[in-house]
């Protein structure tokens, strides 16, 4: 849940930074093609670029400290004082009726419309079809061209015809169809909305220009204006004179822009590029991935028993590094911990525990413990890289100063002091019992947790 949260955020936020620079730079320029390609494309990137996920080694420092696989802690501890619902979850039934009230909306919709084409007087003239009811305004939908009335002969029809019949032929209803599809996911979103208004924008000046090869600007600038109506039209239709009268005049009597100015369009690789880097290659050093361990399958019982960290002893403690000792990031030959990896993993999750003060406190999050190495195999400079409270620093760093010693790591055939990073993700999964029941739990009665990685389970039960 939290993660589509983050995900509607991320996106709204591509919007907002794509439409600021649109209306900034480009909605002023006469490449009307370029302008929808440009928001179309805006509109596509925007909803896909959260949903990337990089390589981001290639893109970081030459050399980076080697990374441990997560251990995950806790799986299945329940919150104290945790109520039947979450905020996060309550905001996800809000988003979730407004999509299905969105859609069903749209589906209507579109059903009306083809019922009241379904009804219309349907004639074939100049390769495009024309449904005629008295009820219509001048539009286009898909590949009909709606009109109250029809008249060959009328100047003033041709030009609305002719209007009408570039929507069609450029297919904007389909336009529509793409940022409705995308209102229904982010109905509650002020600049989906903004970006349909620019959309229809540019239909609308292509159409215009459409006309005027045939027709005198200021004959068909008086249509405008004689034909100016506020009654509104269905989600897919473009309206002959429903938009921006005014700006479409404007643009009407607007010189080409010269063709230098499209090296602005080129201001979007930066932008794009940065939308990337932050919403996409982030993410790979901020939330690694649980590892898989195809060996290690077996369950462990995790002791809860201990409850205060103060009365734990470090058997390792810190040591200040030697200022002589070089420290390798990379080898040749990693650091191998007893047991390999199966074994350290199952030292972890025999010594691991999650905190009292963070359970009580619902915290949880990955933290990343940084530690050396050394050439003997023991464990010093022990620090936190990133961490998260609640006692569940101190018992990561409690719990890599007490491991046993490592097989050291090899350089060209010599034994080095090498750095590590150790992932271990600390996670609170939600109450299943009433809020009653819940605000019962104390220090010596918290439900025993569960560690668990992508091939590891490891489960304690309730006394």
């Amino acid at each position: 849940m939290n993660a589509l949260l983050i995900y509607l955020v991320e996106v709204s936020i591509c919007l907002g930074i794509s439409l600021v620079i649109y209306r900034v730079l480009l909605s002023g320029l006469t490449f009307f093609s370029w302008n929808r390609s440009i928001l179309l494309g805006l509109l596509i990137l925007s909803g896909f670029i959260p949903l990337l996920r990089l390589e981001f080694f290639d893109l970081g420092p030459e050399i980076t400290e080697m990374t441990l696989p997560v251990f995950q802690v806790g799986d299945q501890v329940a919150v104290v004082g945790s109520r039947w619902f979450s905020w996060s979850q309550l905001l996800i039934g809000v988003y979730l009726v407004g999509v299905v009230f969105t859609a069903a909306r749209l589906i209507f919709g579109f059903m009306v419309s083809q019922r009241q084409i379904g009804n219309a007087k349907k004639i074939y003239y100049n390769k495009h079809y024309i449904a005629i009811h008295p009820e219509f305004v001048p539009a286009s939908f898909f590949d009909y061209i709606l009109m109250p009335d029809f008249d060959p002969e009328n100047t003033e029809q041709k030009q609305i015809i002719l209007h009408e019949s570039m929507h069609v032929r450029l297919r904007h209803s389909w336009d529509l169809l793409l940022v409705n599809f995308a209102k229904v996911f982010f109905w509650f979103n002020p600049l989906i909305y903004l970006f349909e208004n620019s959309l229809r924008e540019v239909h609308e000046y292509q159409a215009d220009q459409g006309v005027t090869f045939s027709y005198g600007p200021k004959e068909y600038a008086t249509l405008l204006l004689k034909l100016i109506t506020a009654k509104p039209g269905w989600q897919f239709m473009n309206n002959f004179n429903q938009f921006q009268t005014k700006k479409r005049i404007i643009m009407l009597g607007k010189s080409q822009s010269a063709h230098w100015q499209k090296l602005r369009f080129l201001t979007l690789i930066p932008v794009i590029g940065l939308l990337v880097l932050v919403f996409s290659c982030e993410r790979q050093d901020l939330e690694p991935q649980l590892s898989t361990l195809i060996d290690f399958d077996q369950v462990i019982e995790v002791p809860d028993d201990v409850q205060n960290l103060e009365e734990l002893s470090f058997e390792n403690p810190v040591y200040k590094p030697l200022v002589a000792d070089q420290i390798f990031d990379v080898v040749e030959q990693q650091p191998n911990p007893p047991g390999g990896m199966s074994g350290w993993n199952q030292y972890l999750a025999k010594n691991l525990q999650y905190p009292f003060q963070a359970r009580r406190m619902g915290i949880e999050g990955t933290v990343i413990v940084v530690f050396v190495i050394k050439t003997d195999g023991s464990i010093h400079d022990v620090e936190i890289l990133r961490g998260i409270g609640g006692g569940a620093d101190e018992e990561a760093m409690r719990v890599v100063q007490n491991a046993p010693r490592w097989e050291p790591g090899r350089q060209r055939g010599k034994l080095v002091n090498t750095r590590m990073r150790l992932p271990i993700r600390f996670k609170l999964a939600s109450s299943t019992n009433s809020a009653s029941e819940t605000a019962k739990l104390t220090e010596k009665n918290i439900p025993t947790q569960v560690v668990q990685l992508q091939e590891i389970q490891v489960t304690a039960y309730l006394n």
